[in-house]
């Protein structure tokens, strides 16, 4: 019987970078950094978000920092521009991070055009796209799922697509699978699915679709048991994408298919 170590590994290649694991978290909202610490291994996650405006990564030495518990050697950190709402903010914020992180180029750029929905910016985001990869960054970005922009931010040189599922922090899971999957079909790069990914469901459902990976943060940092949905969402992230690669039977609207082979079937004639 086949387990799932017994298939070839499947890395998600970012850029320069290389992840064996397709689930990417972020480390806001939890009570406290041990808390962090301890889903975020449940999640087996390599990737993890910082928001550099709101996390301290040595900005300020006399406080803890997250690097403490999350250190660089081990995970790969990606400082995102969240609470940003122009392009000239997010490129500053990454301009300082890459400092703090020794010149560390693979960022998270968002930038915001609602305070209240978070739903981005793009004519920003597109500006700020274009700035940073000609300063020498490897830039993933959150964006609507539009795959015009899509395909516009892909052509600046961005290196993966990060469409919203639904608003940001908002758990209601994937809206508008259809665009989705034209973003993916369409797309030379990896998307992953960012925002409104609420519960293990709408995870392994984004890596049916095709994504090539999700990102998320409130799903785990508000559930009941941080560290128990972390582990929930891993699993089905790795179901999700076996579920992909494997192929899924085909639709059969208003037909039924036995389950079991007919022939050789008992007559009631017997």
């Amino acid at each position: 019987m086949n387990t799932p170590q017994d298939f070839p590994i499947d890395p998600l290649q970012v850029g320069s970078h290389r992840f064996r694991s397709r689930l990417l978290v972020g480390t806001g909202k939890y009570r406290d950094f041990a808390q962090t610490r301890a889903a975020v291994e449940a999640s087996g996650a390599e990737v993890v978000t910082v928001a550099v405006r709101r996390t301290n990564i040595g900005q300020d030495p006399s406080a803890p920092s997250l690097l403490d518990v999350l250190p660089p050697q081990r995970f790969t950190l990606l400082p995102n521009t969240a609470g940003c709402h122009t392009a000239d903010d997010a490129v500053r914020t990454l301009r300082l991070a890459r400092e703090l992180l020794d010149g560390h180029a693979l960022v998270k750029l968002e930038v915001l055009g609602d305070s209240e929905t978070l739903f981005p910016n793009m004519p920003e985001t597109l500006a700020a796209a274009d700035r940073l990869v000609r300063d020498g960054f490897e830039v993933m970005v959150y964006c609507s799922d539009d795959p015009v922009q899509a395909r516009m931010l892909e052509d600046i040189g961005c290196v993966a697509i990060m469409p919203l599922a639904s608003l940001i922090g908002s758990g209601m899971g994937i809206l508008n699978p259809w665009s989705l999957e034209i973003i993916v079909d369409r797309s030379r790069v990896p998307v992953i699915v960012d925002a409104g990914v609420g519960t293990a469901s709408d995870a392994a459902i984004a890596m049916e679709l095709g994504c090539d990976g999700v990102l998320m943060n409130s799903a785990i940092a508000m559930a009941s048991d941080p560290v128990r949905m972390a582990g929930a969402m891993a699993a089905a992230v790795r179901a999700g994408r076996d579920a992909f690669l494997a192929g899924r039977m085909p639709r059969r609207r208003y037909a039924g298919s036995p389950s079991s082979p007919l022939e050789g079937v008992i007559s009631g004639d017997a």
